[in-house]
């Protein structure tokens, strides 16, 4: 059973819709965790997180201003730190598109970063965000934390005598998250017109409490170097819309620079070293710093069928018109 109480818990990119919601969870379920630093580069939304957790009710949080490119920096945040959940990163595929060397610097650089500092510093369990954009990337920004992805995998092969677990936790489209469809549909759902990519196009949908119940599954059960996957529904871009606002024209505009119409977590090539665990997949690296029978044994791994991928368009399990309002109203907007 994962206790928090006692421990020492840095988040990189803390003032993030992530971040926020799991530093509530931390406070609710392990109110004695010992410290919880906020790592991030926004001053202005520190400030704001300041006021919701004022030090004289929350004594274990700290505010740390820094950015994941300094590792000078990150040395000295992870100074007496056990657990690092490295949420920081730049993820605006048009953005990444066009400034694609700010895109390596804060999600390649900064996760090496984040990594060494790490091994230097004593840090004993790592969580690391990633993104289905990961899984065949076709956009900077999926290309950049497949290489974030890969860096934290291989960590645990340098690693050496310490006491350390560097692990990555893979969903799709967080309900509700800063920059995502739900709330720029909400956005624009009083001008009588919603922009849709593509009538065909489909996500992965989580909760930004699912997204976290996967950082603390990780947290609880990496033995080091697997990516988790969870099993969940998907939606169609239209379902969302007519959602939101049923009476509203729904006027195709194209898909923007770097998106798929589908995405996948899992590809086929994935497939090889795939486990399911029955609530999550697991992608293994090819070679594991464990016994894999081991492994397979302690969670009752079973190995995924040749070919297999998991993919947003071929899911079986799907969101409704009527479910993904309920959603909605449950996690992003109750006034729907």
């Amino acid at each position: 059973m994962l206790d928090l109480n006692n421990k020492t818990i840095l988040i990189t990119g803390g003032t993030g819709s992530l971040g926020k919601q799991l530093t509530k969870r931390i406070f609710e379920s392990w109110p004695q965790v010992k410290r919880l630093v906020i790592y991030s580069r926004d001053e202005q939304k520190q400030f704001l997180m300041a006021q919701e957790y004022p030090e004289s009710n929350y004594p274990a949080i700290r505010f740390f201003v820094g950015d994941v490119r300094d590792k000078e920096r990150l040395l000295r945040a992870f100074e007496d730190i056990e657990i690092v959940v490295h949420a920081a990163a730049m993820k605006h595929v048009p953005i990444a598109e066009y400034n694609p060397d700010e895109a390596v610097k804060t999600n390649i650089i900064g996760a090496q970063n984040v990594i060494d500092a790490s091994l230097k510093t004593g840090v004993e369990n790592v969580v690391a965000l990633s993104t289905d954009k990961a899984a065949a990337p076709i956009n900077l920004y999926g290309a950049t934390k497949l290489a974030s992805d890969k860096l934290f995998v291989a960590a645990n092969n340098i690693k050496g005598k310490r006491k350390i677990r560097f692990s990555v936790v893979r969903y799709g489209n967080v309900m509700g998250s800063n920059g995502s469809v739900i709330p720029f549909f909400l956005s624009k759902r009083n001008e009588g017109e919603l922009p849709i990519t593509d009538p065909n196009m489909t996500r992965f949908n989580i909760s930004l409490d699912g997204g976290i119940d996967m950082v603390f599954h990780a947290m609880e059960h990496a033995w080091g170097g697997e990516v988790f996957v969870p099993k969940i529904p998907s939606y169609r871009i239209t379902d969302v819309a007519s959602a939101i606002c049923p009476d509203c024209e729904q006027k195709i505009v194209g898909i923007r620079p770097g998106e798929k119409l589908h995405e996948e977590m899992i590809t086929e090539s994935d497939s090889f070293y795939t486990y399911d665990l029955g609530k999550y997949y697991v992608i293994l690296p090819s070679q594991t710093v464990f016994k894999l029978e081991d492994f397979i044994k302690a969670f009752n791994a079973k190995k995924v069928p040749l070919g297999f991928s998991y993919n947003s368009g071929t899911n079986e399990e799907w969101e409704t018109v009527d479910s993904m309002k309920k959603l909605i109203k449950k996690h992003v907007f109750n006034d729907l």
